[in-house]
């Protein structure tokens, strides 16, 4: 090549040295794989192609809540031809109960069944349909107990699943006897389905020496592992459970997939043949649980002003029959029972009621809307009895920045962002304005009623389980400049893969296309945890981050002997690297690199700092940082149907740095309509017997786009690093915006109550379905005749 060649050469890769890579951490890049969702091309399990012999599953569901097991023949499913084979749980080879953290969950019902849908048996054929008849024809005899369904009954029979809990800082009794003003409530909270569009569904193929390989939809694949070899009474080692994508999780797949993949398993092992189950939707409602609903009595006490001066607080979570994951989620309920508040002198009682239902399970926020949406409550029943704007009494209780900082579990508020986040959401959303103007048509409008309302929201970051802080990653760079990509989290829609492939394409500085992100498996990332907490990118992210650094390292210090320069002469920039005077391309650095036998592998690991939290004295920092949003909803309300419609919602949310903008404003839009969902249209209804009866599409309402409102604004807070020592300082976008959606609840309470000019608390439990919020609105017209003031009429009930 000619010198003028060479010049050249050189000149063109000095221009792009100069310019900023264009995909790396934070660029609004779409997720990997929006083009193969778009056009059906993405696959998911069962899109797989099935192999020979494979088998199909279906489990015969309980249809008594509460029930001894007398007798189970399974000798007439054998007369469907195609049919495998048939089993209890008197065929698992190995551990019969499959409970996440504490036993309780048996993979199919031993001597009794605790709820409707629980597993009894399961049956194996050549395809779902004969396998569901055959399950059908089996004999299964009972003898009925009494059951337990409602959570209230539950608490005060102190029928618990697991011990309470307590929050104590101060001395409630006293704050509240001394307050100027004091308030009583309660509060139901339901629960919700998770409806994700991909049901429950694991394939399992047996290989050679008692292994299997589980490709299972889960957000947790060591756990599915770890369980699947348990039943198998197998080392972990034999057992690889591969996860490409899912078609959504919300907390449903953390625990929950593992019942289809063991039985698979079983099944597999049994017959050495492959074996599927994919769940039926209404199979899927009836066998897996939901949201935990919640039962809430408050005490409050406050002065003039509307500031808190004590509380005591009992949350009550409906944990349906077993465990599962419901420690931690009344705990996270209890932690966040201040929301963005400073509680004064504060008890807060955390019970887990057991009940013949499901066993409830992870929800996106995991309790913590829960607890915001009690809190919320107090808040507005503060307003209307002081004949206040709620916003002010909002206000008058955050946490502030110096003082009144520390929360009832004795976490400092670091980095407190509310006071200035509401004011900058106050000022675009014009909320003063348009809080005269609804007053206004309010007055001159006698059957459409319009409501505002903005909430805050303070979501703590980090698994409270400690130990599920960790996160390990595997990245490889190959001879021609291609990087290779594994981590220990799942992707479920959310663009975490997306967002993780930015990380180490922004440590490379290479672009984001070199990337090959692939499934998430046991073999090349042992022990992770599950994708959950919000965490999935700060922990998997910085682990990846980290096993990038490892290799760019090797790079450097390989460069600087190479050339003999220093480290500090070597500068990685938009797919090229400067040693001193000359800048070559990424690929030629990797491939010098390799013929010097330089290692172009490496694992990452990490793990939270500054998390501890001591049960036994019910305080510590159990979360790395706090998230911060704030919402502003305006609906309009038809008084006389209980019908309304969502006009406008502008949303101000903390991010951080965002890693990817794009990603992050589709997660905060999501979030919030799938947090107003829960406290508007979605109701879970039970029969007197204990059986679901929202169980489908046709009768278990999700927000369509006809619920969305109709302005919807949502913007990102600018130029605020995350002062922790995050992945390149973001913030974690999972669970925080869901909390935004109690906006939306609180704005139809406020329509309601101008009825009764604003000086009454409608009692309207969530969800706010059209038909409570009818009653609510005929609560408030009998207070109004009654002519009665606000403290007498606050238990009125339709």
């Amino acid at each position: 090549m000619s010198n003028h060649h060479v010049a050249k050469s050189q000149a063109q890769m000095a221009e792009l040295f100069s310019q900023d890579l264009t995909t790396g951490v934070g660029r609004s890049i779409k997720h990997d794989s929006a083009d193969k969702q778009v056009s059906g091309e993405a696959q998911y399990i069962d899109d797989r192609l099935e192999f020979p012999n494979q088998l199909h599953v279906y489990a015969r569901m309980s249809d008594r809540a509460h029930a001894r097991v007398l007798k189970i023949d399974t000798s007439p499913c054998y007369a469907f031809e195609g049919v495998r084979i048939a089993i209890t749980h008197e065929d698992i080879p190995g551990l019969k109960d499959i409970g996440a953290i504490m036993p309780g969950d048996p993979l199919l019902a031993i001597d009794k069944v605790e709820f409707v849908g629980q597993p009894v048996l399961a049956v194996a054929a050549r395809d779902l349909d004969t396998a569901r008849r055959a399950a059908m024809a089996a004999i299964v005899e009972y003898e009925d107990l009494e059951p337990v369904l409602d959570v209230v009954e539950a608490l005060h029979k102190r029928h618990f699943v697991l011990d309470s809990h307590t929050h104590k800082r101060g001395d409630s009794a006293t704050a509240l006897a001394n307050a100027p003003h004091r308030l009583q409530g309660t509060l139901h909270i339901g629960g919700q389905e998770h409806f994700y569009l991909e049901t429950q569904i694991s394939s399992v193929m047996p290989t050679e020496d008692d292994g299997m390989i589980v490709y299972c939809s889960t957000q947790n694949p060591t756990e599915v592992q770890k369980l699947v070899a348990e039943v198998l009474d197998v080392p972990m080692n034999k057992v690889q459970v591969d996860m490409r994508r899912m078609g959504g999780g919300f907390g449903g797949k953390e625990t929950q997939a593992a019942s289809p993949a063991c039985l698979c398993a079983v099944i597999a092992r049994l017959t050495g043949q492959p074996t599927k189950m994919r769940l039926p939707r209404v199979e899927d409602m009836l066998m897996t649980g939901k949201r935990h609903p919640f039962y809430v009595e408050y005490d409050v006490g406050f002065d003039d002003s509307g500031r808190l001066h004590g509380i005591n607080l009992e949350l009550a979570g409906n944990c349906g029959y077993s465990p599962d994951l419901s420690a931690s989620i009344v705990d996270r309920a209890m932690f966040h029972s201040d929301n963005a508040y400073y509680l004064g002198d504060a008890t807060v009682n955390g019970h887990r009621c057991k009940t013949n239902t499901a066993s409830n399970t992870a929800y996106r926020g995991f309790g913590g809307p829960q607890g915001m949406v009690a809190i919320e409550e107090v808040m507005d029943h503060i307003a209307r009895s002081l004949a206040l704007d709620p916003l002010a009494v909002r206000k008058a209780n955050y946490y502030g920045k110096t003082e009144r900082n520390v929360t009832h579990y004795y976490q400092t508020v670091e980095h407190n962002m509310l006071e200035e986040m509401t004011a900058e959401l106050e000022a675009s959303a014009d909320y003063h304005e348009r809080r005269e103007s609804i007053r206004l048509f309010n007055a001159h409008s006698p059957i459409l009623k319009k409501g505002l309302a903005l909430t805050p929201v303070k979501f703590g970051i980090s698994f409270t389980a400690s130990f599920l802080n960790q996160a390990g990653a595997l990245v490889h760079v190959y001879t021609d400049g291609s990087i290779h990509l594994n981590h220990g989290g799942t992707e479920m829609g959310q663009g975490l893969n997306t967002k993780v492939a930015q990380v180490v394409a922004e440590v490379f500085q290479v672009d984001f296309q070199r990337v090959q992100i692939t499934a998430t498996n046991t073999e090349k990332v042992p022990n992770t945890s599950p994708t959950a907490a919000s965490s999935g990118a700060d922990l998997n992210g910085k682990a990846a981050q980290n096993a990038a650094e490892t290799i760019k390292k090797r790079l450097v210090e390989f460069a600087a002997r190479q050339y003999k320069v220093t480290e500090e002469d070597v500068e990685f920039r938009n797919n090229h690297v400067r040693i001193r005077d000359e800048i070559i391309s990424f690929d030629a650095l990797i491939q010098q690199a390799y013929f010097a036998q330089v290692s172009l592998s490496s694992t990452g690991f990490y793990k939270t700092p500054k998390i501890y939290y001591d049960r036994s004295q019910a305080r510590g920092r159990p979360f790395y940082y706090f998230a911060f949003g704030a919402a502003c909803a305006e609906v309009i309300v038809d008084t006389l149907t209980g019908e309304y419609k969502m006009l406008r919602t502008d949303i101000l949310h903390d991010v951080g740095a965002s890693l990817n903008p794009a990603i992050d404003i589709g997660q905060v839009e999501g979030g919030y309509v799938q947090g107003m969902g829960w406290l508007t249209t979605e109701e879970l209804v039970w029969n007197a017997k204990g059986k679901l009866m929202t169980n489908g599409p046709a009768s278990y309402k999700i927000p369509a786009v006809a619920d969305m409102p109709i302005d919807f604004r949502v913007k990102l807070v600018e130029n605020r690093k995350n002062p922790e020592d995050t992945v390149f300082h973001s913030k974690a976008v999972g669970e925080p915006p869901f909390m935004l959606g109690i906006a939306a609840w609180c704005a139809i309470k406020d329509a309601v109550a101008s009825l009764a000019d604003y000086r009454v608390q409608p009692k309207i439990d969530a969800p706010a379905t059209p038909e409570r919020v009818l009653w609510g609105c005929e609560q408030m017209r009998k207070a109004v005749a009654a002519q009665q003031p606000a403290a007498e009429v606050e238990t009125v009930t339709p």
